[in-house]
This record gives structure tokens, sequence and C-alpha cells, in this order.
């Protein structure tokens, strides 16, 4: 057999032989370029979607969680409750400066009214039978504003009573007054068919033999101020007079009469 020639400056190099059976092995293969990194035991990479993870406090600090979340909701409640606060006084003191401004610009006066005259026929204080007392009650009311006119609506009321029992009612007229006006109007009132006490009777009878039967006229009248060509809304005035007369017949005179109103702007 001939010799193997091998190449000069390489030694010979017998095929590897398997350790059991003494056989030559296959050739390895050949060496990749980029090796492939193998992952380490007992690693796992495991990607979950973004819109799948859900945020949880970590154990033991759940009370810091709750404690920083309720910090969070009352800093809201407080900024929310420092606006509102904010804007309702801003409000204020536009309110104040538009009042300011109309009270400068219109110098708004308080109207004034008085009894005037006033007609009672019904009362026979001689008999006990049952009376409907009916009185014709002669008002005067004075607009001194320059500016404001004065709407009296329907849907008013007035009664005249006598040491605090009714004797008749009615209602007043719907009217308008303009600017700086004294309106006289007068005011048609009835009773019902009443007995009256012997007390009151003797009472009514004593006054008027005296010269001065004391009465009280209350009027309650809705009305609306007019500035220009805006409207208020509804405004209640409500009037007491207290008047005496001389006595309960149809040409009964006024001795005296006070009047004092308030009123109800909403």
């Amino acid at each position: 057999m001939a010799d193997r020639v091998h190449p000069r400056g390489s030694p010979p190099q017998s095929p590897p032989r398997s350790p059991e059976h003494g056989s030559p092995t296959k050739p390895l293969p050949p060496p990749e370029d980029k090796p492939v990194p193998h992952p380490v035991r007992g690693t796992y990479v495991i990607q979950i979607p973004k819109d799948q993870i859900y945020r949880f406090p970590p154990q033991g600090d759940d009370r810091r969680y709750k404690r920083r979340s309720s910090y969070r909701k009352t800093g809201r409640l407080q900024r929310c409750c420092c606006c509102s606060l904010a804007a309702v006084a801003v409000l204020v003191l536009l309110l104040a400066a538009a009042a300011g401004v109309f009270y400068l610009v219109v110098r708004p006066r308080s109207p004034d009214y008085a009894v005037s005259g006033i007609s009672i026929g019904g009362l026979n204080l001689t008999s006990t039978a049952a009376v409907s007392p009916a009185m014709d009650v002669t008002v005067r009311a004075n607009n001194p504003n320059g500016k404001i006119g004065i709407y009296y609506l329907g849907g008013s009321s007035a009664e005249v009573y006598y040491t605090g029992v009714k004797l008749c009612g009615g209602a007043l007229p719907a009217f308008y007054q303009p600017p700086d006006n004294a309106t006289v109007f007068e005011a048609a009132l009835k009773g019902e068919a009443m007995v009256l006490a012997s007390q009151v009777r003797q009472a009514l009878a004593s006054d008027q033999s005296q010269g001065s039967v004391p009465l009280t006229v209350k009027v309650t009248a809705p009305v609306k101020l007019k500035v220009g060509a805006v409207r208020t809304w509804k405004i209640t005035v409500k009037v007491t007079c207290d008047v005496t007369v001389d006595k309960l017949t149809a040409t009964a005179k006024i001795g005296s009469t006070d009047c004092d109103y308030g009123v109800d702007i909403f």
C-alpha cells in the first residue's frame, strides 16, 4: 500500500474514533457566523398586551394606596369647592355693582299710601240679627319716583277689621301708575252675613257714641316696576292702615290715619 502524502506543514491526522466502538464518527458541522444565545434555565419572558395590564398595589401598601387615593379625591373636591365659591363671590360682586349703578342712576324712593275716604253701610247695631257690612274705601297711592312706573296687577286683596274681627273684604282695581304720579282709587268691599257677638256690638256702639271708631285696613297688592323698557318680576306690597271714623254710616269722616307698608321682593 502506498503511503499517503500530506501537505507540507500539516501533521498527519487520523479520523476520530468512537470511544466505545473505536469506529470513526461523523464530522461536526462548521460553526455559524453568529452564534444563537441559549436561554438560561429557569428564566421565562412572557409578553402581555398593554390593554390587559392591571395595576394593583403591592401587598402591605394597600392602606397607603387608599390613603393617597382619598387625598387625591379630597384635593379635587376642595378645588371644586374653591372654584364654586370664587364664582359665587364674583357673581355677588357683579350684582352689588349693578345694584349700586341702578341706585345712582334711578334713585328709587318708596311709594306712600293713605286712606282718604270711607263709606260704611250695613252695620245695624240696634238689632241682634245678622249684618252684612259694606264699605267703599278710597285709597291714595303716591309714586314719587321720576323714572319708575308701577303696575298694580290683579289678584290683590283689601280687608277691614275691627279689633281683630273681619267686617268686609274685596279686591283693588288693576291699573298702571306712571312715574311721579298720585292716583286715587276706590275699592268696594263687602262682608258676608254675620252675627256680631254682643261684646263686639256693644263696643262698636260705645266707640261710635264717642265719635272715634278704630278700624284697620289691610291691603295686599302684587305689583311690577317699570324702568324704561324693563319690567321687574312680581313684587308683593303689603299696606296696613289704622283709621278712625266718627260714625258707621255712609257719611263717615276720617279722624286720623296712619299707614305702614312692607315689600316681599320674592
